[in-house]
């Protein structure tokens, strides 16, 4: 997931510096998405993770 969000900044940059506003601006959506996904997803496997005692 993590992999996806630098995949999607890294577009985002390359069109930013090109001058594709619309694809740079897609591409900084989808990446904002799937980090805060990652985040959640994180979060939560740290709560319900296994516990050694």
């Amino acid at each position: 997931m993590l992999r996806w969000t630098i995949i999607f900044i890294i577009i985002a940059i390359i069109a930013g510096i090109l001058g594709f506003g619309g694809i740079a601006g897609a591409a900084t959506g989808f990446a904002k998405i799937a980090f805060f996904i990652f985040l959640i997803l994180f979060v939560i496997s740290l709560l319900t993770g296994k516990k050694r005692v």
